[in-house]
């Protein structure tokens, strides 16, 4: 891979050149300042400052880059010193450039012009992301060539049991195969799994900010395996970016809206990932709504503690759990974790608070339900399957206000 070289860089009318360092004095308005000098004897030719263009090392295909979380993958991919997107795919916008879609792209020249999924060629792909909706996704990544690697974002690879696919999604899965080797892609629990991946099923937004931490709580037999009440709020992306009136501003805005009430699909792959470290069956009750806001999620978690445990016992556990995890931050102790804070960013902010009622405690979860929640956790997983350092690309700092 190449990269861009800097011969020199000039700062202050000095220079900042390769070779051996030597310090000068240079007068300027009576005050003396420093310039570091490498190499005096370069000539004035070799001061220029050289760009290449820089080469990456591998070629990404994003299915579905209309959508919500195809913008989201392509704002994170602009900067990406290994990714590079060389197939986009948009059957309705088939044929446009990106920036038609989306005018906040108009400044990125390099991008392909979108395609329909039937005309996408693969030949020159090393990797995949798949952001088409769920029903879609079985048929189109069972014919891709097995040689790629592929982060699915719908749900249709989430649920090992596929009866349980069909119950929750009303129709039976097409690809049963494909089902038994996907790996579950919540990124800091599953990470020695995702890097040997060939098919990784993305976690969705509410299990994402549900299950990062309750499952070290669950893992130490912390709390119960009843009686979990989650309260989760996501913002109007998370409904995606199709025309619904129940999604119109003037349906939404200044007000709250339950939906999926007891049967939302987020439910079985929730209870699916606490089973698992529970080994034992664990059933939630968990209500969703959509707040008036674009994006950013909190999820509002009641536990029963195990008998003796105390909330500063759960405390200390995630403390422990993710003490080392960039993207996973526990707050000081009574710090009330803010969507504002997370907005834009691969973060995760929690912490614990004491239930007034005695033997509960409160846990607060907020993630930006498009990057942690979808776009970000997906390019941490690939990163990671592609043997990348897993926070590239996601250096971004949370937006406020």
């Amino acid at each position: 891979m190449s990269t861009s070289v800097f011969n020199s860089v000039y700062l202050d009318g000095g220079c900042l050149c390769k070779g051996q360092v030597k310090f000068s004095t240079l007068r300027k308005r009576n005050e003396h300042r420093q310039c570091v000098v490498r190499s005096a004897a370069l000539s004035t030719r070799s001061l220029q400052i050289r760009n290449s263009k820089q080469e990456k090392e591998a070629r990404v295909a994003l299915l579905g880059a209309s959508g919500y979380t195809g913008a989201e993958i392509i704002r994170l991919l602009a900067n990406h010193p290994f990714f590079e997107i060389s197939v986009m795919t948009a059957d309705k916008n088939a044929g446009k450039s990106i920036e038609s879609v989306f005018p906040h792209f108009i400044s990125k020249k390099d991008l392909p012009v979108l395609v329909s999924t039937n005309d996408a060629s693969f030949s020159d792909v090393d990797a995949v992301f798949c952001c088409l909706p769920h029903g879609t996704t079985q048929e189109i990544i069972k014919g891709l060539p097995r040689k790629l690697k592929i982060v699915d974002l719908s749900a249709d690879f989430r649920l090992r049991d596929i009866s349980e696919y069909e119950e929750w999604y009303g129709q039976s899965h097409r690809a049963p195969d494909l089902q038994e080797e996907a790996i579950y892609g919540l990124t800091e629990i599953f990470r020695k799994e995702i890097k040997y991946a060939r098919l990784v099923a993305n976690p969705g937004c509410y299990p994402t900010s549900i299950q990062l931490p309750l499952v070290p709580l669950l893992k130490a037999n912390l709390i119960a395996y009843k009686n979990i009440i989650i309260d989760a709020k996501s913002g109007v992306s998370g409904a995606g970016r199709g025309a619904k009136v129940a999604n119109l501003y003037t349906e939404l805005t200044e007000g709250i809206m339950s939906y999926g009430v007891t049967r939302h699909r987020h439910v079985p792959e929730i209870e699916q990932g606490l089973s698992d470290v529970a080994h034992s069956k664990v059933t939630v009750s968990f209500t969703p709504h959509l707040m008036p806001m674009s994006r950013g999620m909190q999820s509002t978690i009641y536990v029963e503690m195990a008998s003796g445990v105390t909330t500063e016992d759960l405390y200390q556990q995630l403390k422990v759990s993710y003490e080392n995890e960039e993207f996973i931050k526990l707050l000081e102790k009574g710090v009330v974790p803010r969507t504002h804070d997370v907005r834009g960013s691969n973060f995760c902010y929690l912490n614990v608070f004491p239930d007034r009622i005695p033997g509960r405690a409160i846990i607060i979860s907020v993630i930006d339900n498009l990057i942690k929640g979808a776009s970000g956790q997906a390019l941490q997983n690939l990163n990671i399957m592609m043997g990348f350092p897993e926070n590239t690309g996601l250096h971004n700092l949370p937006l406020f206000p």
